[in-house]
């Protein structure tokens, strides 16, 4: 095979796609990327498909997108290791028509067409719902963090800046400190070049604690009191192990639970998923074109309002709510503990008492039913329900939808184990092709393209797995 791409350097081989085909055979990957790609109506995807009307010719989108979508597939993800791989590869020689853009063509493609690429993902999670890989009404909701092109140095949130303000005054004070044992000395030479050292040193911190006071007047201006240096969307966010965290993005994805298939995605530079739940599950709802939709999450998604919203949308969820009772973790009675009486709109306690409906009021925008009695004063239970006169149940006025989640859960309790087979499923694959890596753009909207890139990719690779390359690519054709 060398000898016929030398010679095709040479100019003295005319039957170089001919000797391609041969090594590109009828089940190889690469066919799905160029059938998928040919079938496309780029202009509608919003790729600018005319060349300009002066210079050299560009590259057709075609070219540029079956690179990027060849190089997510194999791990190939920055634009000058793809670059290589155009003029050393056979199979993208073979798909790419032995064109080579330079990498700066193809980083330039990937940052302006954000848009383009999302839509490009969109495309194929409709190809796999026509050919029925998404009836199963169902999904799993999820979130993780992924790191972002910004070092944990170059974030400053208030509590950092105050920590690097401690320890920049700590290291001047200690300067100093040497400074005044230095003039109490008898002056050497080695003694002046150490003061000389000190000097600049303490020259450098003064101009540390400048830069951070200029941050921290950044850091105070934005809404949500964080800045980020070299990648201004990137934020500061916690993640499942204990004292870490990532400056990054938190991408949710909503993943069919038959075929493990990522339904939507959105890349968020909120690290709460709280606020997560209604959006992606309408996405999905939307995506899969049903009427009734089960969706299934994990405690960091709970939120009252988001699961009225589901509902109203016509959404089924299920998950578990976190235990955040003061009063259980103090060892007394929780609300749980506590039973409601539909007929007689009362809670009955531990203690068999009674509790009735008294006044409502409004917190939080929620309309919150309040219930108590006044027989607590003598209960032998007191010490371990409450600390105040009486115990005051709060009963929000759409609490029979968070009792209904409760009682799905407790009806199927293998549903947590079926979200994280599914959904962590992805994040997995992803994270490995990714490798001990982060983000390769910066901002908001460029992150959200690579990160379309991704999924088409995983979801690409999912397919051939499950109906085959040839039936694929029939598919495709169809």
């Amino acid at each position: 095979m060398r000898r016929f791409v030398e010679e095709a350097d040479r100019g003295q081989c005319t039957l170089l796609p001919e000797c391609l085909d041969n090594f590109i055979d009828e089940s190889n990957p690469v066919r799905v990327i160029d059938a998928f790609v040919d079938a496309l109506d780029l202009a509608e995807m919003s790729f600018e498909v005319e060349p300009a009307a002066t210079g050299r010719p560009s590259y057709h989108p075609s070219v540029l997108l079956k690179l990027y979508i060849y190089g997510y597939l194999n791990r190939v993800q920055s634009s000058r290791r793809l670059e290589r791989e155009a003029g050393r590869n056979v199979e993208l020689m073979w798909l790419l028509g032995r064109l080579t853009p330079d990498h700066k063509t193809i980083a330039d493609f990937r940052k302006d067409n954000g848009l383009a690429l999302r839509r490009v993902c969109t495309r194929f999670v409709e190809l796999c719902r026509g050919m029925g890989l998404l009836t199963t009404a169902s999904v799993a909701i999820d979130g993780s963090k992924f790191k972002a092109v910004n070092n944990r140095d170059r974030n400053f949130t208030r509590a950092k800046v105050e920590r690097r303000r401690s320890q920049l005054e700590e290291s001047v004070a200690r300067y100093l400190g040497q400074l005044d044992t230095a003039d109490r000395q008898e002056p050497t030479e080695a003694l002046a070049t150490k003061v000389t050292s000190l000097t600049e040193k303490l020259t450098k911190l003064k101009e540390e604690m400048g830069k951070l006071a200029a941050y921290e007047k950044q850091m105070l201006a934005s809404p949500d009191q964080q800045i980020s240096l070299t990648d201004p969307d990137s934020r500061s966010m916690a993640t499942s192990g204990r004292g870490s965290g990532v400056v990054g993005y938190n991408v949710q994805v909503a993943v069919d639970t038959e075929h493990h298939l990522i339904v939507t995605h959105e890349v968020t530079n909120s690290g709460s998923d709280r606020a997560q739940l209604a959006n992606m599950a309408k996405q999905a709802k939307e995506v899969l074109q049903t009427d009734a939709l089960e969706a299934v999450a994990d405690r960091g998604y709970f939120s009252s309002v988001e699961i009225l919203a589901c509902h109203e949308a016509g959404i089924t969820v299920t998950l578990p709510k976190p235990q955040t009772s003061g009063a259980k973790s103090d060892g007394r009675f929780g609300k749980q503990d506590f039973v409601y009486l539909p007929e007689e709109d009362a809670y009955r306690c531990p203690a068999g008492e009674q509790l009735p409906y008294r006044f409502t009021s409004e917190e939080d925008g929620k309309r919150l039913r309040r219930y108590w009695t006044t027989a607590c004063q003598n209960c032998s239970l007191k010490s371990q329900c409450t600390t105040g006169p009486e115990r005051r149940i709060p009963r929000w006025e759409h609490e029979h939808l968070l009792e209904a989640v409760q009682q799905r859960l407790d009806a199927n309790p293998q549903a947590m184990r079926q979200r994280r087979e599914t959904v962590e499923h992805p994040f997995g694959t992803m994270k490995a092709r990714m490798g001990a890596t982060h983000f390769l753009t910066k901002t908001l909207p460029k992150v959200a393209a690579e990160m379309a890139l991704s999924v088409l990719a995983y979801n690409l690779t999912r397919v051939m797995n499950i109906v085959g390359i040839k039936p694929l690519i029939a598919a495709i054709g169809a």
